[in-house]
């Protein structure tokens, strides 16, 4: 447990606080495609006829995207990424504001038509931001809901205009913060993370501050409101949809009926009809003048997650978790099958005739919907009258009466990239396998993070267990494949804890026995290319007292966070060695946070070396700077050596024995053998001893056993070399097996090691 200073601790006092994590996301090589479900979209239309319309998808990937649309195409024109989790909602205003809200608990806002800069982070919510909503005349309005119960009325403009006035006054102070609840709160950082535009710092000092629409008790998953912006309807776990003024953020209405969780939520441009679906799979039209029902229509046979109407709020299309589109005439309560897929339906987006489909699988969907005139869809027939009860669809569908859909395939489609949905570390703590939603089978390499093999469709289980290694390394990162992809964390001092040889990783022009840490290495190639930059920058900048600024400086100002220990087995190299060289086609993205600062996440490739220590966690940038690792845990094996019970040779007098744990067999092997020929037995009151570092450490030659060849010089009881082997739990063990091996897969007890050994060629 490393303790820190509290940063808004006027006492200064020190607590136990959790090291700050650096996690790593793996990209495809096509990094135009999302690789997750698509949560949210947002239609941009362009002013000029000569211009292309846009489209914006949001993904559980954590990115955005925005598409230029043509009749039978959409190619990505840039990709925003900022947000650490998924993003959830995002919506248009202004002329060229995107705001997008996401389980990292924030809202983010962007120059639409960039190449993806976000200009504020919006920091208030307590829990995910599940989702926005916008007022078009009054287009400065956002709201945004979330799982805490907490409803938060922005005025964007206002947002960026304070955001403005908090870069103009980086020095003031900023002890008195405030936050929605009129709260004093610590010093807090808003970033600005684009892609390609460095971290910008903006303290809250002149932060803007929403207004907070209190009355939910439970979790936000649906918000509409009306165009002038006059008017907001909320809704959620708690049933009911609550209806507010967000000029002021007080409670008009409450309104029930839904027996589950809203939702979705759609309001008329009046505001005098608002229209919900639910996951009682039901929709309700509500009156907020008479605030009451006034119809209800069974549609679908599941949750219904996503709606959009007309402009003129007489015709809806719906869609949910059973994956239908249907199209409901709200007057006639005629109801039609537009489409069926495999994916439930998240959200909708009306483009010009057609509509815009999202869902739980990485592609999107444009379908036919005569958005200027849905009753010709209605005059084809094919309709049903919907319901008044949910489970009168129901009993349709299991009555096998189901329509069927008037669209077969949508007329464009934007393709994703196959979500990964399971994955299992291998032995070797360098490999791991995944599945994703195709069925594709492939190997990733951890430490250059690229996928080195692609098995194609095959059985899962057969390939994890064909590629089965009998090896023991510690466990230095976790994975998580929650965006689709594959997510590595390091969490210190636990990620330092694997070594290899450089033998075992086949770098030529090191060693055979050097010590490699896996952490350190990987660190390394993830900032080779911030370590360029920033030597780049500190070989042209100039310090305030006209000093170039130390190259060390960095790794010294961390020093005083906590104790550290110098790795002695390698200098502080600035080469990347092959193993660990990660693509700069598909580079990863960082996700981290430094000693002051919040969360952020970038490209390794545009990071561009103005990042420190406020930046990065402390213990990261001592490692790939200082060579200074954290105190780490015991990375030393104690074990017995004992002859076997049939062998008739000297006992070697000694007591226990101590050497790292991914000592090679061969390495004990050669220790026998040496006590032996050279006739000197370790010192029996040596009852703790370390292994010898000319066994243990050294560049031995590698001494093969049966070597009858005589060594000139040597007495003759000297010339013959025994021949050992090396057993355990009377197994006999393969030279290249490392004592943690041995440990974990033959020993199995909890006692120190023993192992025996015996002569079975040659005389001592």
């Amino acid at each position: 447990m490393h303790y820190v200073g509290s940063v808004g601790n006027p006492n200064n006092s020190t607590r136990p606080r959790k090291e700050k994590r650096l996690t790593y996301v793996l990209n495809d090589s096509d990094d135009t495609k999302h690789c997750a479900g698509i949560n949210c979209l947002a239609v941009l239309k362009s002013e000029s006829s000569d211009e292309s319309d846009f489209i914006f998808t949001g993904s559980r990937d954590g990115k955005l995207r925005r598409w230029a649309l043509s009749v039978d195409a959409a190619a990505c024109s840039a990709t925003f990424e900022s947000h650490l989790d998924w993003v959830n909602d995002a919506v248009l205003v202004g002329d060229s504001t995107l705001v997008s809200c996401s389980s990292d608990t924030t809202l983010k806002t962007w120059n639409a038509l960039s190449t993806g800069t976000c200009t504020r982070t919006l920091c208030q919510h307590s829990d995910y931001v599940t989702c926005l909503a916008a007022a078009e005349k009054n287009s400065n309005i956002v709201a945004s809901g979330g799982l805490g119960g907490e409803v938060f009325i922005w005025d964007i403009e206002a947002a960026l205009a304070s955001a403005a006035k908090c870069n103009d006054a980086m020095d003031v102070d900023t002890s008195n913060c405030v936050n929605g609840s009129g709260n004093l709160l610590p010093m807090t950082r808003l970033r600005t993370i684009g892609s390609s535009n460095s971290i910008s710092m903006q303290t809250q000092t002149e932060g803007y501050i929403p207004v907070a629409a209190k009355g939910h008790k439970e979790s936000v998953y649906a918000l509409a409101m009306n165009e002038g912006g006059t008017l907001l309807v909320s809704g959620g776990t708690e049933k009911v949809v609550r209806v507010w003024d967000p000029r002021s953020g007080s409670k008009t209405m409450k309104l029930k009926g839904h027996t589950d969780n809203i939702r979705a939520l759609l309001l008329d441009s009046t505001g005098r009809f608002c229209l919900s679906g639910s996951s009682d799979s039901m929709l309700r039209l509500w009156d907020l003048g008479q605030q009451r029902c006034v119809h209800s229509y069974a549609v679908h046979t599941d949750s219904v997650w996503a709606l959009a109407s007309n402009s003129t709020f007489s015709h809806v299309y719906s869609g949910g978790r059973d994956s239908s589109l249907y199209l409901t005439d709200l007057h006639t309560r005629e109801s039609i099958l537009l489409s069926t897929g495999e994916q439930p339906i998240l959200q909708m987006a009306l483009h010009d005739d057609s509509i815009w489909v999202a869902s739980t699988d990485s592609s999107v969907h444009r379908w036919p919907a005569e958005v200027c005139n849905p009753q010709k869809i209605f005059q084809r027939g094919n309709s049903f009258l919907a319901g008044n009860l949910s489970f009168s669809r129901a009993r349709v569908s299991l009555e096998g009466s189901t329509p069927a859909p008037e669209y077969k395939q949508p007329t464009l489609t934007i393709p994703g990239i196959p979500a990964i949905v399971r994955h299992e570390v291998l032995n070797n703590k360098r490999h791991v396998l995944t599945k994703d939603t195709s069925g594709s089978v492939k190997l990733w390499e951890i430490t250059k993070g690229v996928a080195i093999e692609d098995y194609g469709k095959v059985p899962f289980d057969e390939k994890k267990e064909e590629l089965f290694e009998m090896v023991s390394i510690p466990a230095w990162f976790t994975v998580d494949t929650r965006l689709g992809c594959l997510s590595v964390h390091l969490d210190t001092p636990q990620c330092f804890s694997a070594e290899l040889y450089s033998q075992e990783l086949n770098i030529v022009d090191k060693p055979e026995d050097d010590k490699i840490n896996l952490a350190r290495e990987t660190l390394k190639g993830l900032l080779a290319h911030w370590m360029r930059k920033r030597k780049q920058r500190m070989g042209t900048s100039i310090s305030a007292n006209g000093e170039l600024s130390s190259e060390n400086e960095i790794g010294t100002r961390s020093l005083s966070h906590s104790d550290v220990e110098v790795d002695g087995s390698s200098e502080n190299e600035a080469v990347v060695y092959p193993p660990f060289e990660f693509s700069i086609v598909s580079p990863p993205s960082i996700i981290t946070e430094g000693t002051l600062g919040g969360p952020w996440r970038k490209k390794i490739t545009d990071l561009d070396g103005t990042e420190d220590d406020k930046d990065f966690p402390w213990w990261c940038l001592d490692c790939v700077l200082n060579n200074q690792l954290p105190p780490r845990e015991n990375t030393k094996c104690s074990f017995y050596l004992y002859p076997s019970e049939s062998s008739n040779v000297q006992i070697l007098t000694q007591g226990k024995l101590s050497a790292p744990r991914i000592l090679k067999i061969h390495k004990v092997i050669n220790y026998v053998i040496e006590k032996m020929v050279l006739d000197k037995p370790l010192d029996s009151g040596n009852a703790q001893g370390s292994f010898p570092p000319g066994i243990a450490g050294s560049n031995l030659q590698n001494q093969t056993a049966g070597d009858d060849s005589f060594r000139s010089g040597f007495k003759p009881w000297q010339k013959l070399r025994p021949s050992i082997e090396i057993l355990c739990n009377n197994q006999i063990l393969p030279p290249e097996m490392s004592l943690a091996t041995v440990r974990a897969y033959i020993w199995k007890k909890t006692e120190d090691l023993a192992l025996n050994y015996r002569v079975i060629h040659g005389r001592p």
